[in-house]
């Protein structure tokens, strides 16, 4: 049973969930769910409390629980709750490190709970990444002890891993291990890789607590945000019990939750193809959601579906209530056609009423926000180049200077070639000097942050010179939540949003496109968007906002599906090499690249791949056969 102190949503009658085999709660985002967490964790550590019992904690680390342990801290504060009867065991820590490196699960624990709570030092226990190799069995060993001596775990909080792994337990772990040391996988390794600058940087393996540890404990609930771990969770909640999917074993959990955003869920059967499970409620999102999957599943383009083919796939009561698939092809057909424009600021002198944007104003203020100086024309670069040929004018914005993914050997090169031009340029002699001498875990100089800041801001108007943009229109905003010389990011604040409120205030748009793919390996991208979101709210009320329509854009990892765009942009096999020679301009970024997160291929190639993918499935619907589509979701505030 759940505890009876969680306030959560009902996850939906067994209809909705019997592909699942593990109970699963779906909300929009990530905040509210954390904070239901916090008060479940908080709830038992005062219950614990008031029977003068120890209430003992699995925690893990991660950008999964950040947000409950931020509403800990918070309570720690405000209300009062103590962690003087806590005692907690985090899952893992990586072998060998320090525990003062930025990367430790030592240090962001005690960043984001310890440092700001009451738990006594001695109550905390995280495996020690510094033990030597013959006493490191030994070790795991008096870990586990001390878990089985106060009682076993009371509750365990998890995240997962996209190869399925629970702690640092990777596929092939048994359902009885408990404490030991392992080898990391490789994917695990490039996830971490943009934490430690690259995944030379990441140790092969790591101390974790054992599947059996985690399946002991009273209580389990596990994590899981955004599109990224969507195909892995689908995997662990609906498919068979594998050691290759660690996290299936808690199927077998008596008290396991599993709490996920909208983007997390969206390869469960109930969300996915929610008409294969129940009754379902029939708005136009979702009958087009419906007729593109089944145009999918059945390799037809949409207008050669016929009515057994809806019979026979669960949507006989679409079919019932539209009267034919003729009608309903026809109806949805249209609706995807209407969002194909050459005119992405609106065709002038036009009938709009079946285009995705207006005709008027004819020529519209534009801000482009790009929240790493190349985002704009990775993801849009066909789009921005067609808004400048069609003289509109266009403002591009870099919301952070994304200094941190350049490469000290970048910096070097330019350092050395500014002082075979200047002999006496003591900056550049500093600069040298210290990238020779740095140690792995070593934060920036002021001088070598603002280098290659410069470097990144150089790239930046090469390429949107080369698009034909004039440089008064370019900006650098500097955000101040990302400017810590770290991988590790400030919270956003009113400065980030203010920042933001000035420029639309001065520029005065009709159109703001930003940055919606929230698969970004370390969060820029989000934090940029609710910077955005931040600015809107302040400025709704603005006469000039209601003019102003919001363009949300992906392609650096992931696309809009088919069925999610408002607005597809198609590009012509010229515009297609145009966009390749505007990323080319951000050399920096180009073989090698720091953040490339889990696809292997450069950001150019990545691009160019879903674009051609995303015309090939218009295409494959039935519609016209274009060389690529950029592809937008309008964002209503």
């Amino acid at each position: 049973m759940i505890l009876d102190t969680i306030k959560f949503k009902e996850p939906g009658t067994f209809e909705d969930t019997r592909f699942e085999k593990v109970h699963t709660i779906i909300f929009q985002e990530s905040k509210e769910p954390s904070v239901l967490v916090a008060n479940e964790i908080a709830s038992l550590i005062r219950t614990k409390e008031a029977k003068n019992e120890v209430c003992v904690l699995g925690l893990a680390t991660g950008s999964s629980p950040i947000g409950v342990y931020q509403e800990l801290v918070r309570q720690h504060k405000e209300e009062g709750l103590s962690f003087l009867n806590v005692v907690t065991f985090n899952l893992d820590e990586y072998y060998p490190m320090e525990r003062s490196n930025l990367q430790s699960y030592h240090y962001f624990m005690h960043d984001h709970l310890f440092n700001h709570v009451n738990i006594l030092p001695e109550n905390i226990n995280i495996p020690d990444g510094t033990i030597s190799t013959e006493n490191l069995k030994a070790y795991c060993i008096d870990y586990e002890n001390k878990i089985k001596a106060l009682g076993g775990l009371d509750f365990q909080l998890l995240g997962i891993g996209r190869t399925g792994h629970i702690g640092f337990n990777e596929p092939g772990s048994h359902l009885n291990s408990r404490t030991r040391s392992i080898t990391l996988d490789h994917i695990t390794r490039v996830d971490a890789a943009p934490d430690f600058l690259g995944i030379d940087n990441v140790p092969r393996k790591a101390i974790t607590m054992g599947i059996g540890t985690v399946m002991d404990a009273k209580r389990v609930v596990l994590l899981g945000w955004g599109n990224n771990k969507a195909g892995i969770l689908q995997e662990t909640i609906e498919g068979l019990i594998s050691s290759e999917v660690p996290a299936t074993y808690l199927q077998e959990h008596t008290n396991t939750t599993f709490i996920l955003d909208e983007g997390a869920s969206s390869e469960l059967t109930r969300v996915k193809t929610p008409w294969i499970v129940s009754t379902c409620d029939w708005d136009d999102k979702l009958k087009l959601k419906a007729v593109v999957w089944l145009s999918g599943l059945l390799r037809k383009s949409i207008l050669k579906l016929t009515d057994s083919d809806y019979n026979n796939n669960g949507m006989a009561e679409l079919l019932n209530q539209e009267g034919s698939a003729y009608d309903l092809n026809i109806k949805m057909f249209n609706k995807l056609q209407h969002t194909i424009t050459g005119w992405p600021g609106g065709k002038p002198n036009s009938d709009d009423s079946k285009r995705p944007e207006r005709a008027i104003p004819e020529k519209k203020r534009v801000i482009i926000f790009s929240p790493h100086p190349d985002d704009d024309v990775i993801s849009m670069g066909g789009t921005f180049d067609r808004l400048i040929a069609q003289g509109h004018d266009v403002h591009v914005a870099y919301q952070t200077s994304g200094n941190i993914a350049v490469s000290d050997e970048e910096a070097l090169k330019f350092s050395e070639i500014t002082l075979s031009l200047c002999k006496d340029c003591e900056v550049s002699d500093q600069i040298i000097n210290f990238i020779n001498s740095k140690n792995d875990d070593e934060i920036d100089l002021d001088i070598l942050r603002k280098l290659k800041g410069d470097i990144r801001r150089s790239e930046s108007k090469a390429a949107t010179r080369y698009l034909g943009l004039s440089d008064e229109n370019v900006h650098f905003l500097d955000l101040p939540f990302y400017e810590t010389g770290t991988v590790k990011k400030n919270s956003l604040n009113q400065k980030d949003i203010d920042i933001m409120v000035a420029l639309i205030n001065e520029v005065k748009p009709h159109q703001i496109y930003a940055a919606g793919d929230l698969s970004d390996p370390h969060g820029t991208h989000k934090t940029c968007l609710d910077a955005l979101f931040g600015a809107i709210d302040e400025l709704k009320k603005e006469d000039y906002m209601n003019d102003c329509w919001v363009w949300l854009y992906r392609g650096a990892w992931h696309e809009w599906e088919t069925y999610q765009i408002d607005m597809a942009v198609p590009m012509s096999p010229d515009q297609v090499l145009r966009k390749r020679r505007a990323i080319f301009y951000h050399q920096s970024q180009k073989d090698g690249v720091m953040f490339q997160g889990n696809d292997s291929r450069e950001f150019w190639v990545r691009a160019e791949d879903r674009n051609r993918l995303t015309a090939k499935r218009y295409n494959d619907l039935g519609l016209a056969d274009y060389a690529a589509i950029e592809a937008f979701k309008r964002h209503v505030f």
